[in-house]
């Protein structure tokens, strides 16, 4: 029996991998331990227990970005939540580590390092992180979402994906979920959304802009994050809901996705082929402008500047492409043929041949 300690959390970004990878490995190896290692106020704190995973909570460790006291307190911190984790490593007789980024892996990989036990790096954005450059100089085996990310000797493993978004085939849940949502089944809808959080420049241009949408023909399922809309569509062929927890299905009613390029809504959608305009976050180190590099080069999506999507953006360019069936036809076709449905799959092979390649 395999027992794991898969590290990662604060974001939906670094959860989301980490419990697609669980319940993979679960479905694979049903006898396997799978442990968690986060914080208790990352996101993980929630999504972890209600998915029937164990967490162990270390404290959160930010890397200082300027020297003042968070610089000076840092190197206690960080040695704090290192041994902690080895306790556990060598409490629960871990035989591998896999970390996802994020504020527990960096010390998850260094406690992996002292333990002499293998451990493997999933980085999912073309740019990585400090935690996940970190674990590659300490040795652990890399898989990347997306060719090109520089981290020496990685393998291109793709994205560990939920499983009904794997499994989803659009086209037969396409009536179910416009009854889920309230939408004709029979008409165009677009689908704006800026995850969990929502993204303001994506809410008020499409609040704006939304009658020209509908105006051409299409209805609008408007995902804008909690605390940031009313749940309720002023408009007919307006839906709006302020979180949507069956995004399965509002891939499955949606044409053509209006959205962020975070690595993982990326990679959803060519999974499932929908065509999407991508509109990076501006805000870090520019990783969501790489995220949609390949996307983009391959036709399956187009991409416009945060400052640049403004109503009058939307009118000029979103409500022709609105009209051009044709063109968002191919452009579905072309997000199907750089998808990637077993990046799941792929991670597991990875760590496997990790821990096989490791004296015992």
């Amino acid at each position: 029996m395999t027992t794991a300690l898969l590290a990662g959390g604060g974001t939906a970004g670094h959860v989301n991998p980490l419990l697609a990878l669980a319940d993979h490995w679960r479905q694979e190896e049903p006898d396997a331990e799978l442990l968690v290692l986060g914080t208790a106020e990352g996101l993980e704190a929630r999504l972890v227990p209600a998915r029937g995973y164990e967490l162990i909570t270390i404290p959160r460790v930010p890397l200082p970005r300027r020297l003042g006291r968070s610089a000076l307190r840092f190197p206690a911190r960080f040695r704090e939540a290192v041994r902690i984790t080895r306790a556990a490593l060598r409490e629960r007789h871990v035989d591998v580590v896999v970390g996802f980024g994020g504020y527990a892996s960096a010390p998850a990989y260094w406690a992996a390092r002292r333990e002499r036990l293998p451990f493997v790096v999933h980085e999912a954005n073309s740019r990585p992180g400090f935690a996940n450059r970190l674990g590659r100089l300490l040795g652990g085996a890399v898989g990347v979402t997306f060719a090109g990310t520089p981290l020496g000797g990685s393998r291109v493993v793709g994205m560990p994906l939920r499983r009904e978004v794997v499994e989803l085939d659009r086209r037969a849940r396409r009536a179910e979920a416009a009854d889920h949502f309230g939408l004709r089944p029979d008409r165009p809808t677009l689908l704006v959304t800026g995850g969990s959080t929502g993204a303001r420049r994506l809410n008020e241009t499409m609040a704006a802009a939304t009658p020209r949408v509908l105006g051409a023909g299409w209805q609008v399922l408007h995902i804008t994050g909690e605390g940031r809309g009313d749940g309720a569509g002023a408009l007919p062929g307006l839906v709006v809901q302020t979180y949507c927890d069956r995004m399965d299905l509002a891939f499955a009613i949606a044409d053509l996705v209006v959205c962020r390029a975070g690595a993982a809504t990326v990679s959803e959608l060519a999974a499932v082929g929908l065509p999407s305009v991508l509109v990076p976050y501006p805000v870090g180190n520019g990783e969501q402008e790489l995220n949609a590099r390949e996307l983009v080069s391959a036709s399956g999506a187009r991409i416009v500047k945060d400052a640049e999507f403004t109503p009058e953006w939307v009118a000029r360019e979103l409500v022709p492409l609105l009209e051009r069936r044709d063109v968002i036809a191919g452009m579905a076709a072309a997000a199907s043929g750089v998808g990637r449905r077993e990046g799941a799959d792929e991670l597991l092979r990875l760590v496997r041949e990790t821990l096989s390649a490791h004296p015992a």
